[in-house]
Formats: C-alpha cells, sequence, structure tokens
C-alpha cells in the first residue's frame, strides 16, 4: 500500500483498532508492541511531564497512540513515544490527529527499534519545527538530547539531569529516574 494518505490511514485504523499504525511516505507501517521496558520508561517519562505540566496549565502531554500529522510532503502521521505541546499552539484538544509537530518529543528505543531509524525520526521533527527531541536508551541507560542546529547531541547519563528550559523553566527529569525499577 502507497500513496496513501490521512483518510486511510483512519479508515484502516477503525477497521483494525487493536493495532497502532503511522503513515509514513504514503505507506502504513504497523507498529509492533514495545516490549515491557521501553514502554515502562515512556510511562515514566510521560508521568514526569504530566505531573509538570498539568497542574501548571502549560499544555498537553500525550503518549505514543497520539498521532500528530507532520506538515510534510507527504503529509505523514507519526506518533513519537512521549510529546509535549504548548498550551498557545493546541488550545483545545481533538479527537483527531493534530495538525501540527510537538514542541518536545521522545523516542524510547525498544528491542526491535534501531538506533538510526530513531534518530532519523527525530530529525524530521526538528526540520518541521520541534523544538527538543529525545532519544531513550535503556540498554545503554542514556538519552541523546537533539535541538535544531545541533552539529551533535547532547548525551546524557545516569547522574544527569534534563532540562528543557526553553520550553518547561523549572523542569527537570533525572536520567536515572526514568529506568525501570528492579525488584528483589
Amino acid at each position: 500500500m502507497s500513496g496513501l494518505k490521512v483518510k486511510d490511514l483512519e479508515r484502516l485504523q477503525a477497521q483494525n483498532p487493536e493495532l497502532r499504525m503511522e503513515l509514513v511516505g504514503g505507506k502504513i507501517i504497523v507498529m509492533s508492541p514495545s516490549g515491557l521496558e521501553s514502554d515502562e520508561v515512556a510511562a515514566a517519562i510521560v508521568t514526569e511531564l504530566n505531573n509538570w505540566v498539568r497542574p501548571r496549565r502549560l499544555g498537553r502531554v500525550t503518549a505514543s497512540s497520539a498521532g500528530f500529522v507532520l506538515p510534510n510532503e507527504d503529509g505523514d502521521v507519526r506518533a513519537p513515544d512521549a510529546s509535549f505541546i504548548r498550551a498557545e499552539r493546541l488550545k483545545r484538544t481533538t479527537e483527531d490527529y493534530a495538525q501540527l509537530v510537538p514542541d518536545l518529543m521522545f523516542e524510547v528505543k525498544s528491542k526491535t527499534d534501531t538506533l538510526q531509524k530513531l534518530r532519523d525520526k527525530i530529525q524530521e521533527f526538528l526540520r518541521l519545527g520541534t523544538q527538543v527531541g529525545v532519544l531513550v536508551d535503556p540498554r545503554t541507560r542514556t538519552m541523546e538530547v537533539y535541538r535544531p542546529g545541533m552539529e551533535n547531541p547532547e548525551v546524557l547519563g545516569n547522574g544527569d539531569i534534563l532540562t528543557v528550559p526553553e520550553l518547561l523553566p523549572g523542569w527537570e527529569l533525572a536520567v536515572a529516574s526514568i529506568w525501570a525499577p528492579e525488584f528483589e
């Protein structure tokens, strides 16, 4: 299936609500379940973001099921693992896909992802207007932080703190706080 548009994705999603899909380059990409660890890490990021953003009414925080219609040539519909959109950019929520790119997005590597595929996705979002993109790798317990115009990402590990003062002044995310805990 190539040359598909948003309406085709919506129809296929309605017929197959149990599947997560993205529309990339006119083709439907079925997203496989990510695995427990990467989803638990993504949930921790969404929780930390939401706990800061919501009481301050700063905007919207979404998880991996929220789709964004990208303002690119193909009208791709992509879904980062976690996203933040400033309130002034999306005053009211919608049942439809958001017709914008998030200001902040996170991609959490699962065992079926490649780092290059995730880096390319982040770069596409940055090219289209996202201000900060973060690649989270639970295996190496690192974050790669990308901003427009940066040649190389800032790499954070345990002991470091992620901040995005340009979007969320005062918010801090301790890298070590998002990893799946081990129980004895």
